[in-house]
């Protein structure tokens, strides 16, 4: 199974160093020294990662035969792809490849259904679902242990418990509306990326 797993930015200096953005939980394993990874333009590759640092907190990367700033900006928004075993699991508990959280029902824990997980968004904070509703609109939810707190690959369904709001905007007007009749700030309390440790999904 072939899954991308970084899209290569601008080019970093003169050496043919390229910045990426990483798409991976595994970076060191996917994007490591010796790594050999297909592109999409296939044209483009394929691409063997020779070396790898981190810089003012971005990833960079040199491949073999690229040399210079000229050839290393010819890469740009190029995406790396690794094959990876799909039975593979993540060596984390509570993590899952973006593969196997695709198609996942997403369903409240009375059962009731809210969608059908369509993509995953990596976003530097956390990350999203991305859910189609029945009607055909979207959601956004937040895969966080406060939100998502049960992925069954086996049922295939994610349990979420999402607060007022999330999933239906009257309920956060209601909410708003009862906090100024109290005469209560709204706290902004709803959970994020840092409140604790998110389970992460992808190659």
């Amino acid at each position: 199974m072939q899954l991308v797993v970084a899209r290569i930015g601008r080019a970093h200096g003169i050496k043919g160093e390229v910045t990426v953005e990483v798409r991976t939980d595994e970076p060191e394993l996917r994007l490591g020294p010796g790594a050999v990874l297909a592109t999409e333009p296939a044209a483009t590759g394929p691409l063997t990662v020779e070396a790898g640092r981190v810089h003012s907190g971005r990833l960079l990367l040199r491949f073999e035969g690229v040399r210079d700033r000229t050839a290393a900006e010819a890469l740009r928004n190029t995406l790396l792809i690794a094959e990876v075993d799909p039975d593979e699991l993540p060596e984390e508990e509570d993590e899952f490849y973006d593969h196997q959280l695709i198609d996942l029902d997403v369903v409240l824990a009375d059962g009731t259904e809210i969608g059908r997980i369509t993509e995953i968004s990596h976003l530097p904070s956390q990350d999203l679902f991305i859910v189609e509703r029945p009607d055909g609109s979207e959601v956004m939810i937040p895969f966080v242990e406060e939100i998502v707190t049960e992925i069954d690959l086996e049922e295939q369904r994610a349990v979420i418990t999402p607060p007022p709001g999330l999933i239906d905007e009257s309920e956060a007007v209601i909410a708003s509306s009862r906090d100024e009749e109290t005469g209560e700030a709204a706290s902004g309390d709803s959970a994020s990326g840092d409140a604790a440790e998110t389970p992460k999904g992808d190659a």
